[in-house]
């Protein structure tokens, strides 16, 4: 098999090509501009230049593979950036998902749990969960856009497309060159930070994911079916101060207060107008951590065979890489 993989220089992208190459599965990879030799070494992959927009260069690699995996995609946790965003996540999707639907190729298309209902403290959330439980997401540019892609898959699906959906929660683990979720672990493990978020994340294996998402190809519906790729549902405080352990610095006090997290965010939501350049800590980035990001796994686990390994093995081993690989 021969499978078209899109984001192979982000964190699930490369852990999908090294889990191909080690079962012998052939690739053909998209990356803008030469390759970089570190990211892709180990990994035995066609590499075919161009970004989401280059139809035709998408269009000739999917009609030489025999199924497609599309985990690029752009994040970006604020109010700003929403024109690139849906430039990259919903009009990317649609230019793999036609293509995908003209060559008659299986797509798995990688989406986020960040597109699903959030929780209550009391019970996570699923697949069917409707939307606007619990408040429902943030909607900012990330989860709009992300929304926005999923979107144009069905819509495909409708004009007979096959596709499946996988929608994974909080990836830690090796191979985040640039880095993605790893940045919280780099920006807790540098210094105390005695206050932490007030929500719950669900914390998973991105080797794992890697895992169902390959299978997803056979094993997952074609009818665009969601399968959410979730772990541990845990507290920012209980994430945090596991992290802070295997750093050596302190773990936090305390969660966050209200008046706390709403000066913050207002902060960073008045310095992005004042400069044009939004950061991290803004109100839309704030106010996600502090929801409830719990899912339910059941359906993935009876239909991809997603497993999730212990949350100490994962915190374990993307610390470990992180540290040889980032200088931290």
């Amino acid at each position: 098999m021969k499978v078209f993989v899109t984001g192979g220089t982000g964190l699930l992208g490369n852990n999908i090509l090294r889990q191909l190459t080690q079962t012998g599965c052939e690739s053909i990879s998209l990356v803008r501009g030469q390759p970089d030799e570190r990211v892709f070494a180990g990994i035995d992959t066609e590499f075919v230049s161009g970004d989401l927009s280059d139809e035709s260069v998408i269009d000739d690699a999917i009609a030489r593979a025999d199924a497609v995996i599309h985990s690029a995609g752009m994040i970006h946790l604020g109010w700003t950036r929403r024109d690139e965003s849906m430039k990259v996540n919903r009009d990317g999707a649609r230019v793999i998902a036609e293509a995908c639907c003209r060559h008659d190729r299986k797509l798995v298309h990688v989406g986020t749990v960040n597109t699903l209902a959030v929780a209550r403290r009391d019970a996570p959330s699923d697949e069917e969960t409707p939307l606007d439980h619990a408040g429902g997401q943030v909607p900012c540019s990330y989860v709009d856009s992300k929304r926005a892609g999923v979107e144009e898959v069905w819509r495909l699906v409708d004009e007979g497309l096959r596709a499946a959906i996988v929608h994974p929660a909080f990836m830690l683990g090796p191979w985040d060159w640039k880095p993605s979720s790893g940045r919280m672990i780099l920006e807790v493990g540098k210094k105390w930070r005695p206050l932490c978020p007030r929500g719950v994340n669900s914390v998973c294996d991105v080797r794992d994911v890697a895992s169902a998402t390959i299978a997803a190809i056979d094993e997952g519906e074609d009818d665009g079916r969601e399968y959410i790729l979730a772990g541990h549902n845990c507290s920012y405080k209980q994430l945090w101060t596991e992290i802070a352990t295997r750093a050596g610095v302190r773990g936090p006090l305390m969660r966050a207060g209200p008046a706390q997290l709403w000066i913050a965010g207002r902060a960073g939501d008045v310095w992005a107008k004042l400069t044009g350049r939004e950061t991290e800590i803004n109100s839309a980035a704030i106010r996600m951590a502090n929801q409830i990001h719990a899912y339910d796994s059941t359906r993935a686990r009876t239909e991809l065979g997603y497993q999730t390994r212990p949350l100490d093995q994962t915190l374990d081993d993307a610390v470990a890489w992180l540290r040889e690989h980032h200088r931290w």
